[in-house]
């Protein structure tokens, strides 16, 4: 085994991915802790260093005198090559030491088309991939993040999963295994494990099959083991740890910022927003708790940028308060703060304008729908008056740039709502002309991207076919046809990579040996254009006898078995069969905020949405 050198770091791109000794990284006596924990994000490192639930466990694990978590992100492919040629196994940035001698391995699964390269790094590792081929001496691999909530893909890839929040369940997790370390007794620890509230092991669970291919019967194989797998919620989510400094990276990143989490959970109900079911129920964190995390963090990496997150942050109680509180005690400071896609129902002029005294940022609006009947259909709760108001109001204001985001192939989905999305951003586009040329600034440029919608497990569309890759090509083809002015510009993804996605965000058992045998064929760096290869994985769907439409593009009924059912998220089923049932009508779910709609919340995880969540603002 050899460590990496100097020779190797000059022949790759971007060296600083690999080097660590970052600004308020951990440099920990490794030989004074009990637990090494490898903490890896399957994708590159600007990518994974962005994300702020890696931030967040980096330091709680951290936290723990016991503990020494680490950092690993995939190698692009120079670096890999460079490391399988000079047998280089796959190292942490903290020690550079092989992930292979560690006690942990943890994969956050943030997107379906990155699990080829959960394999390779595992791979790169000197690790067996498959859990049941490995031994003792082998480190444990956990899973968690939002595809761990349809865990069945990686069944034999994990030993175990981590389902919901990890603040307190990881600090369950360290103290159990202290208790086993040494001993050799993975398998006992894995049925202890099984115990603690959110812990799915794949391997005390047996599934049959029907003839047609569904789900006969999923079972635990001991009287001990859950039948249930019930997600995990910080129920005080003001006080839970959070970071009060950040790593500050050598080089850019996606989002090279302080991120502050405001509330967790979404009230809004999309139908088609997995996020929005997965999360709840809501709770936030009071404003005087955000300045005072928001100080430290300015504090203790210098940043000039901050940004308020959450799954729909105007819904943030308090929302213009803390953003001017932010500008008037940072704007001497030049410390900006942004804001990520806005709805357009929620559009404040004003307070937007706060934000830009510092310095001006983008706009994005998300509609996701053409018309006001599939708006209607997927619950998205604005209307076209909002984008329209919205949008001049921006233009009055100076802003002559506007991203919309839109979704293609949405269940019920007609061709005319398809059109309607070229006709609504025409729409903001004479917004644009009817602002005097005195009050509006020069340069307009709509931009206009869709994405192709993927059905979701535990939303009110997990039945849904995906839509077939020759009729995502004709709604594309029909409304780049539809847009005329030169004032709109066009994005769009194509359809091969969404079809995989749709596989492995319901896939059962069956799949895992599909990704395995894609992997040995040279899959990885899937999310990535460059490097994805259709060929391949239609090969290995072949020669592994597995049937990709079965899972993409087959209505379910709502009786089957699916293979995310043995987990309890909080949201009933029935639920979200009466969500689909609307959406079939058009009906609209309003917000939770204005009433409870029965999704099951409230009695499945103990405690009203909204205790400690909502009116905790400052005035």
């Amino acid at each position: 085994m050899n460590r990496i050198s100097d020779d190797i770091l000059f022949k790759v791109e971007k060296p600083a991915r690999y080097i660590g000794g970052e600004l308020n990284s951990y440099n920990k006596d490794k030989n004074e802790v009990d637990i090494r924990f490898a903490f890896c994000f399957p994708d590159v490192y600007e990518v994974g260093m962005s994300h702020l639930g890696m931030r967040i466990l980096y330091y709680t694990l951290n936290e723990r005198k016991d503990t020494f978590c680490e950092r690993v992100f995939a190698p692009w492919v120079d670096m890999e090559k460079l490391m399988r040629e000079n047998n280089i196994p796959l190292y942490t940035l903290e020690t550079k030491d092989p992930i292979k001698d560690f006690d942990f391995i943890g994969f956050t699964l943030q997107y379906e088309m990155s699990y080829t390269n959960i394999l390779n790094m595992i791979d790169l590792a000197g690790i067996p991939i498959r859990a049941s081929e490995r031994g003792e001496e082998d480190p444990i691999i956990m899973c968690g993040g939002p595809c761990a909530y349809n865990p069945e893909p990686l069944y034999d890839i994990a030993d175990f999963f981590a389902m919901g929040e990890g603040e307190e369940q990881m600090d369950e997790i360290m103290d159990l295994y202290k208790k086993y370390k040494g001993k050799k007794q993975k398998k006992e620890f894995l049925r202890e494990l099984s115990h603690i509230e959110g812990i799915y092991v794949p391997s005390l669970y047996s599934v049959e099959y029907k003839e047609d291919g569904t789900i006969k019967e999923f079972k635990p194989l001991y009287d001990d083991v859950p039948e249930k797998v019930k997600k995990r919620i910080i129920k005080n989510f003001n006080d839970v740890k959070y970071p009060d400094k950040f790593i500050v990276p050598y080089t850019d990143i996606v989002h090279d910022r302080i991120m502050l989490e405001t509330f967790r959970g979404c009230s809004r109900g999309c139908r088609f927003c997995q996020a929005g079911m997965i999360y709840r129920p809501i709770r936030e964190k009071t404003t005087d708790k955000l300045m005072e995390l928001a100080e430290k963090l300015i504090k203790s990496t210098g940043y000039s940028e901050l940004s308020l997150t959450s799954l729909s942050i105007c819904d943030y109680s308090n929302i213009q308060g803390l953003i001017h509180m932010l500008v008037e005690k940072y704007e001497k400071d030049r410390v900006g703060v942004s804001l990520p896609s806005l709805r357009i129902d929620s559009f404040f002029v004003d307070m937007i304008n706060q934000i830009q005294k510092v310095r001006k940022t983008g706009l994005t609006f998300a509609p996701e729908a053409g018309t006001q009947r599939m708006r209607d259909v997927i619950n998205k709760g604005v209307t076209e008056q909002n984008l329209m108001e919205s949008s001049r109001s921006a233009f009055e204001s100076g802003w002559s740039t506007i991203k919309l985001y839109f979704m293609l192939g949405l269940p019920y989905e007609t061709m005319e709502d398809v059109k309607g999305i070229a006709d609504l951003s025409q729409k903001v586009v004479d917004q644009y002309f009817g602002v005097p040329k005195e009050k509006r600034k020069k340069g307009l440029r709509v931009t206009v991207s869709t994405a192709i919608f993927v059905p979701k497990p535990f939303t009110p569309f997990q039945w849904a076919p995906q839509i077939r890759m020759e009729d995502v090509r004709e709604e594309i083809g029909a409304l780049r046809s539809e847009i005329k002015s030169r004032n709109i510009v066009y994005n769009w993804h194509e359809s091969p990579v969404s079809y995989l996605e749709a596989i492995f965000a319901r896939g059962d058992r069956r799949v895992c040996d599909v990704l395995i045998k894609a992997f040995e064929k040279g899959a990885k760096f899937d999310g990535w254009s460059e490097y994805f290869n259709f060929d391949t994985w239609m090969e290995a769907f072949e020669e592994c006898n597995v049937d990709g439409d079965f899972y993409a593009y087959r209505q379910r009924e709502y009786d089957e078995v699916l293979p995310w059912d043995f987990i309890d998220v909080g949201v009933n089923k029935e639920f979200l069969i009466r969500e689909n049932e609307k959406a079939k009508k058009g009906e609209v779910t309003p917000d939770c905020r204005q009433g409870c709609y029965n999704c099951g919340v409230n009695v499945n995880l103990e405690g009203k949405c909204f205790d400690n969540a909502l009116f905790n603002k400052v005035q």
